[in-house]
């Protein structure tokens, strides 16, 4: 016979019990968002991409403000800090760094080269996003009806697909840039340059998103939640917008992430070649076509923008690596 005290004792040996009057712990369920979230930030050198991206965003949203409260101007000239005999470069090492212009003046014209970093970063940035936003908008459309519908459907998008894909896309993009310089649709100047670029680059980029959403949706389509949504007598358009796109949130943002340093690239390309943003707007990739003659000089011209465009990308890239991993741990 046990006697009351062994009962007690036993009880409290075992595993998970609780001891009387201790308050119970609660044990609260974790949600998809959270556990890629505590995922994310075990990646300390995606959480780092992702706080440069964070920085790099707010200085292209606050480039004009920035500028007015330091009182830089990328278009500025500073004559005087140029030396005629030199042929027009600052006076001064390291591109005439001082505490006035912390990363010196360009030559011949003498305009701050920290302001025109900034001024650049904006430009970048926003044909990036608007280049990103319009490809993933034409290629998760076009593939998520592809990858559901099929057959004939899929026949048809899927030739459209390798048709842009053949394209030559940087001498497409070349001619038509330079072909509208001078104006078209009603823009001139910036805004007319800023528009072809998030098109040219936007547009004829859908298809690997197009090819990624449909193999994805391949795969969805099957799925108990769509053959449940079908049976209660849902229509297409309801299983690709409720059923099918939300569970494609995922792959689009990391596909996303990885798109963006790829356009940077490809505006600061278009830039260098002189058929992208013309001065005297300011851009990275021009920056690096106006260091061309003096690199052998002072090479700080050429660096300076280089390694805003490197640190940009690799920022991205580390950013859109780690949320692959968090949304998909099985792709490790």
């Amino acid at each position: 016979m046990t006697t009351p005290i062994e009962t007690t004792a036993s009880a409290a040996d075992e595993p998970g019990a609780v001891a009387p009057g201790a308050p119970a712990e609660r044990i609260e369920g974790r949600s998809l968002g959270r556990i890629a979230w505590t995922r994310f930030k075990r990646d300390k050198a995606a959480m780092a991409g992702g706080v440069v991206v964070i920085l790099l965003i707010l200085l292209a949203v606050l480039a004009k403000p920035i500028e007015s409260w330091f009182g830089l101007s990328p278009d500025a000239l500073h004559q005087d800090l140029l030396d005629a005999d030199l042929g027009g470069l600052p006076t001064g090492n390291f591109g005439g760094m001082s505490g006035s212009h912390l990363l010196g003046v360009d030559p011949v014209l003498g305009r701050d080269l920290l302001s025109r970093i900034i001024e650049g970063s904006w430009v970048s940035l926003l044909v990036a996003f608007g280049a990103t936003v319009l490809s993933n908008t034409i290629g998760t459309v076009l593939g998520v009806v592809a990858g559901y519908y099929g057959g004939w459907v899929d026949a048809v998008i899927s030739r459209i697909m390798d048709t842009f894909l053949a394209f030559p896309l940087l001498l497409f993009a070349i001619s038509i840039s330079a072909s509208l310089q001078a104006g078209a649709f009603g823009l001139h100047g910036l805004p007319l340059h800023l528009a072809v670029l998030i098109f040219v680059i936007g547009f004829f980029n859908w298809p690997y998103m197009g090819r990624i959403v449909r193999g994805q949706t391949l795969s969805l389509r099957e799925r108990e939640f769509v053959d449940a949504a079908r049976s209660l007598g849902a229509r297409g358009p309801f299983i690709l917008f409720k059923e099918l796109l939300p569970n494609l949130v995922g792959p689009i943002i990391v596909y996303s992430t990885l798109l963006i340093p790829t356009n940077i690239l490809f505006e600061a390309g278009l830039s260098f070649l002189g058929v992208g943003i013309q001065p005297p707007q300011a851009s990275w990739g021009g920056m690096i076509n106006d260091a061309i003659k003096y690199y052998q000089v002072d090479p700080e011209y050429m660096v300076v923008p280089g390694l805003a465009i490197f640190v940009t990308v690799l920022a991205f890239n580390l950013l859109g690596d780690g949320l692959r991993d968090a949304l998909d741990p099985r792709s490790n």
